[in-house]
């Protein structure tokens, strides 16, 4: 993926705010850890839920931050569970270090 299209999918808070939850899911989803864990990540209903907004725009947003390279997707039955692609932010923090 271009640059451009990695920060403009930074470029939003939403999307920055589900990628700080996605960081420490433990502490930002304890109604998924009561119940399923986090073995294969955060289930969408639950990002959906904590952040408030529509099923078709939590789905858009995290197609984008997948898209970007961000977030992995798993599916699991009839659930997608989202998390972290911890290589694609220290492959950004390279990027901004060696080309900004």
């Amino acid at each position: 993926m271009e640059t451009i299209e990695i920060f403009k999918a930074l470029s939003n808070k939403s999307r920055l705010q589900m990628l700080e939850w996605l960081k420490e899911p433990e502490i930002n989803f304890p109604d998924q850890l009561q119940h399923a864990g986090f073995e294969h990540g955060v289930c969408v209903g639950q990002i959906q839920a904590k952040a408030g907004l529509t099923q078709s725009t939590v789905s858009e947003y995290l197609s984008i931050l997948q898209r970007a390279g961000f977030i992995e997707a798993k599916r699991v039955g009839q659930w997608t569970y989202y998390k972290r692609n911890e290589g694609a932010f220290e492959a950004l923090s390279k990027l901004i270090q060696s080309n900004l």
